[in-house]
This record gives structure tokens, C-alpha cells and sequence, in this order.
């Protein structure tokens, strides 16, 4: 086929809806209307006279030759947006762009950056907060922190397990002196307990303590992250389910009291990048000194 009879923005439309598996999210994505994407896609299957979709109730499906065209156009439009960042880079970049997930960023990174500072003084700092975990295309970060409760892998992305996730009730000492006695697991149900996002983390720590399920609450505030439920639990609001690497320093220094011995793994964090191998140098060496801060905050938990 001649280069000239490319479909060059159909190819665009369908490998962006390919990888999202969604029309709304590639319009969203191009910054262009659902009926547009839509509309490049039937005109690029109707030029390959075969479908590239399968149209499901409310999703789509790729078809075999959906999936091996994607393939092709994902390696090939990677390919040519990392050529042009690197002939559009300076040759003296210092800066490098980080995606990091609220409650890490404001209670683990930002905490320590100073230390990247004294350490690379020519090396500057993007963080960009974001929950989402990026594709690392164009125009966005170079590397990412994020934390999963299940998940191992991302598609098009390497991931390296940096530490589990360890989590346990953790209050104000002001709220245990004031509140009714803590001897046993099952005495927190006399306490406002602060969940994050769902109340599934205390269901499963109660499980773990061996408190029968028709003694849990099923009350209490919910909030976004774990930035918040520790703010909330240094205040006396009520009980948080801590992760015991982001409120270590609190622990030890008495402002948060961990009443019991049981713990329970919620997950793990990740530091995920398009290609480790492939990274500028500036992200090279933040991405070294993440591996390192993280080992010494896992020593750290281990040695408490």
C-alpha cells in the first residue's frame, strides 16, 4: 500500500480505542466527540472490508485482526513518540516528571524529596498527583509510584514491587485515655472506626483478629485516602486502619498508639515506567533512589 493512501488518523482513533477498550475514553483521550472516534473506526474497517471490533451491550471486544493490527500500532506509534521526545529533549534535561498517588505523595515522597535534592542538586522534581496509573505517552510522566491491592502487572508497562502494604488499627492516644478499654479485638466496636474508600479493609482485619462478622460496625466516616484517615485519627476522630509504613514516624514518636499485635497485607506499592531500561538519565537516578528509600523505610518498619 502506498504511504500516501495511509488512514492515518483512523489508525489514531482505533489504536487509542483499542487500548482502552472504549470509544468515550479514546474520544476523551483525542479530545474529540464519541461519534468521531466512532465514525474513523467504521471508515477504517470499512477500507480493511473486515471488522476490527466486536459491538457488546455498553462494550467492544477486538477482534483477531483488531488485535494484531493494535499490536502492530501500539509498538509503532510507542516507537515514534519516543524518538521525537528524544529529539525534542534537551541535551542538558534536568528535570524529572513523576506520577505519585495523593496519600504517597503528601505523607512518603514529599517528606523525603529533600534528600533527592542534596543528593542530585541538578535534577529537578515533577509531581504530578494522579490515582490513575498513566500509559506513559507524550507528554506525561516518566515513572510512576502507585499502590494496588491486588494487581501485578499493567498492560505496555514494567512494574517493580517495591513493599507490601501492611496495615493495623492506629488511634490517638488523647481517644484511648478518654474511650472505653481496649483489651481485645472486639472492643473497637465501641469506636468510631475511619474507613478508606469502602469499608472492606476493617472487614478484613476483624477476620484476621477473629471477630465474628455479626459484631463489626458498619458505620463510620469514609474517606478518600490514607493521608486523611491518619489526619482524622491524630485528631481523635476515631480509629484508623493505618498502612505501618506511612505512620511509623507517628508511632514511634507517640502520636498514634497501635493497640494490637495483628496486622494484615492490603496490598503492595509499585514503581511502574513505560521501560526501565529505556528511561532519560534523570529518571534513571530518581527511580534508583525510590528503590533505595523504599528499602530503608521497609528496614526501618521491620526493625519497629
Amino acid at each position: 500500500m502506498k504511504r500516501g493512501r495511509l488512514p492515518l488518523t483512523a489508525l489514531r482513533s482505533f489504536e487509542t480505542a483499542g487500548r482502552h477498550l472504549s470509544f468515550s475514553r479514546a474520544a476523551e483521550e483525542l479530545f474529540v466527540s464519541q461519534a468521531a472516534i466512532s465514525r474513523q473506526i467504521r471508515e477504517l474497517e470499512s477500507f480493511l472490508h473486515q471488522p476490527l471490533f466486536v459491538r457488546l451491550h455498553r462494550r467492544v471486544e477486538l477482534t483477531e485482526a483488531g488485535r494484531r493490527l493494535l499490536g502492530q500500532l501500539v509498538t509503532s506509534f510507542d516507537d515514534i513518540d519516543r524518538l521525537l521526545s528524544e529529539l525534542a529533549a534537551s541535551p542538558s534535561q534536568s528535570v524529572v516528571r513523576v506520577s505519585v498517588e495523593p496519600s504517597l505523595a503528601a505523607v512518603w515522597l514529599v517528606p523525603r524529596l529533600n534528600r533527592f535534592r542534596e543528593l542530585r542538586p541538578d535534577i529537578d522534581v515533577s509531581l504530578e498527583v494522579d490515582v490513575r496509573l498513566i500509559e506513559f505517552r507524550s507528554g506525561q510522566a516518566e515513572l510512576a509510584l502507585r499502590f494496588s491491592a491486588r494487581q501485578k502487572s499493567w498492560p505496555r508497562t514494567e512494574a517493580e514491587h517495591l513493599a507490601a502494604v501492611i496495615a493495623s488499627p492506629v488511634l490517638s492516644p488523647v481517644l484511648v485515655a478518654s474511650g472505653p478499654a481496649l483489651r481485645k479485638p472486639a472492643d473497637l466496636r465501641h469506636y468510631t472506626l475511619l474507613h478508606e474508600e469502602n469499608r472492606q479493609g476493617w472487614t478484613r482485619w476483624f477476620e484476621a483478629a477473629g471477630v465474628a462478622g455479626d459484631a463489626l460496625p458498619e458505620r463510620g466516616p469514609i474517606l478518600a485516602d490514607t493521608s486523611l484517615s491518619k489526619q482524622a485519627a491524630m485528631l481523635g476522630h476515631g480509629v484508623a486502619l493505618g498502612d505501618l509504613m506511612l505512620v511509623r514516624e507517628e508511632l514511634a514518636a507517640g502520636l498514634l498508639i497501635k493497640p494490637f499485635d495483628t496486622d494484615v497485607l492490603c496490598g503492595a506499592y509499585w514503581l511502574a515506567a513505560r521501560s526501565f531500561a529505556t528511561l532519560s538519565e534523570p529518571a534513571a537516578a530518581f527511580a534508583d533512589w525510590i528503590r533505595e528509600e523504599f528499602a530503608e523505610s521497609r528496614r526501618l518498619l521491620e526493625a519497629a
